[in-house]
């Protein structure tokens, strides 16, 4: 099979074309014919070697955690998919296995959903990793319920615009933070109130539309950009979920500062073990129409390098997706 692979750790240009044999399901794995791939922040930190306590990396080695495509075969105790299925999911890069920057990927069929009725593939390629952190950082680290107020910092992002969308349908009210040139775009997903972040103290903001405070902040701009004053705009009781990807972690001080103040400071990998219920629980949101896909910009495969050039500057609105396989939907 025909992929793009890294032959070791460093910039973008370390994306080149490899041939590779076509992997095979193994027992309780899926075997997807890639039709697009989906590109996360998550996908140059493997490439520089960020995430190498976590990978076992071999070389060549293919990036992609995010997937949308057909499953070419099964392995054994498999039943919930078979040949032809139009699935999205997660490959198993993060086990060591390559990914999905390829034309065949392997998956654990527990990371495995149906493509929702009325999505695309190049659709569904962005939902897997920010659909699920999205989902398992509001739900389940973050407890958010109906009638709550959450603040989405980095209204405009892949996982930040699927917040939006899941707290809304929750019955949640939403503020999210974004630049100017995307107040609509985070309106038009169902945010009560857009914050500039560039016009001025967030904090402020976020007080005057919640004087009381926020029962939530997700931040999924990291860079400890809200943490300073999370302690003032959550309200006592309230809760502060990280992305435990994003170059953020809060000081062991902020921790105890947040806590005598009634706020817990928390990470979304507390719920990693749960990613299959997620996934699952998404895709069912996604099917009823509760959430409809990010904006999208699709470049070919070999493209790979500027895709990663792109999201390495983090301004990207939603998500850019790999085709890898022209398809007609």
């Amino acid at each position: 099979m025909r992929a793009m692979v890294i032959n070791g750790f460093g910039g973008p240009d370390q994306l080149v074309w490899g041939d590779l044999p076509t992997p095979e399901a193994g027992a309780g794995e899926v075997l997807v014919r890639v039709i697009c791939a989906g590109v996360n922040p998550a996908d140059w930190k493997t490439r520089v070697g960020k995430l190498s306590a976590y990978i076992d990396y071999h070389f060549p080695f293919v990036l992609g955690f995010d997937f949308a495509g057909i499953v070419e075969a099964v392995g054994e105790g498999v039943d919930a998919f078979g040949p032809g299925d139009r699935v999205f999911g997660m490959s198993k890069q993060g086990q060591g296995r390559d990914g999905s920057y390829a034309e065949y990927c392997i998956a654990d069929a527990a990371f495995v959903a149906a493509l929702p009725q009325g999505w695309r593939f190049a659709q569904a390629a962005a939902l897997p990793v920010a659909g699920t952190t999205a989902y398992g950082g509001l739900v389940d680290v973050g407890g958010l319920s109906a009638g709550q107020t959450v603040l989405i910092n980095g209204g405009a992002g892949g996982v930040g615009s699927i917040c939006i969308q899941i707290a809304h349908a929750l019955g949640a009210r939403v503020a999210a933070t974004c630049g100017p040139d995307n107040m609509a775009y985070v309106r038009g997903f169902g945010a009560d109130h857009a914050i500039d972040y560039r016009a001025g103290d967030v904090a402020e903001a976020v007080r005057q539309w919640a004087p009381g405070g926020v029962d939530l902040v997700l931040d999924a701009v990291g860079l400890d950009s809200l943490l300073p004053s999370a302690v003032d705009i959550v309200a006592p009781g309230g809760r502060y979920v990280e992305i435990a990807t994003l170059v953020s972690q809060a000081s062991a001080d902020e921790v105890a500062r947040a806590a005598a103040n009634g706020v817990s400071i928390l990470s979304n990998m507390t719920a990693v073990m749960r990613l299959p219920q997620h996934l699952t629980e998404l895709a069912a949101l996604c099917a009823a129409g509760g959430v409809k896909p990010p904006a999208i910009e699709i470049l070919p495969l070999g493209e790979a390098a500027e895709a990663h050039r792109r999201i390495e500057g983090q301004h990207v609105r939603g998500k850019i997706i790999l085709e890898v396989a022209p398809h007609d939907d």
